[in-house]
């Protein structure tokens, strides 16, 4: 299965481009499978994605689209084609 994984902000820099494809075989892929899987390559993503197995707070990782907190947290599956964009995250003022 292929998916297309988007960084920004410091994620970006952590990994070095905006956009990549990432094939993952059989079995079931879920949201956390590939944040810890992202956490693991990528020295500047360590620690920053999951928190106890969770989406770490204020982060926002999407599906296509739509918070994976709306859909299942990182229990969400993941099919061929699907977009996971990961965003820093944010503060102003």
């Amino acid at each position: 299965m292929e998916l297309s994984l988007r960084f920004f902000a410091v994620f970006r820099e952590a990994v070095g481009e905006k956009e990549r494809t990432r094939t993952y075989d059989g079995g079931r892929t879920t949201v956390g499978t590939v944040l810890a899987d992202l956490e693991g390559e990528y020295e500047g993503l360590a620690g920053e994605l999951l928190d106890d197995g969770a989406v770490r707070d204020q982060l926002s990782v999407l599906k296509n689209g739509q918070d994976v907190v709306h859909i299942d947290g990182v229990d969400t599956e993941l099919t061929e084609g699907d977009t996971l964009s990961v965003f820093p995250p944010v503060a102003g003022g």
